[in-house]
């Protein structure tokens, strides 16, 4: 079984970095690129041009990573939390190294919220990965 720490970061990660995005993203693409991530500037707007079918499929990928990281976390199971830290990881990293390399497009404050929040992911993923399991009784 998972230790209960990894299951709240499951949920953490399903929740916050995965639903939230994916719903709004994959129902509201417009919505999600002029107005992302809400209490700053655009973060979605600034790279590009909007693609409703790009931003549609980016959410259905996050909803498709919140599914796997939800069920590993109610279930309870290693190898499916090591499935999902290992999916996340996988996503987190990439998407880390393409905006590592285009910061340029953000006022300052928005190129450290948006380093913060990569890394977090990937830590959080990592963690996921890293932590043991729990001992059998």
């Amino acid at each position: 079984m998972s230790r209960p720490i990894t299951r709240v970061l499951l949920l953490v990660l399903g929740v916050l970095f995965g639903l939230v995005p994916g719903v709004w993203a994959a129902f509201l693409p417009e919505s999600f690129y002029s107005d992302f991530p809400v209490l700053r500037p655009p973060w979605v707007a600034v790279d590009g041009p909007f693609n409703e079918h790009l931003i549609r499929d980016v959410g259905a990928m996050f909803l498709a990573l919140a599914v796997v990281a939800l069920v590993a976390a109610t279930t309870g199971g290693v190898a499916s939390a090591r499935l999902a830290g290992l999916a996340w990881l996988v996503f987190s990293s990439l998407h880390f190294a393409y905006h590592v390399a285009h910061l340029d497009v953000y006022e300052t404050l928005d190129q450290w919220l948006n380093v913060v929040s990569q890394i977090a992911t990937i830590a959080g993923a990592l963690a996921v990965l890293l932590i043991p399991a729990a001992r059998s009784t």
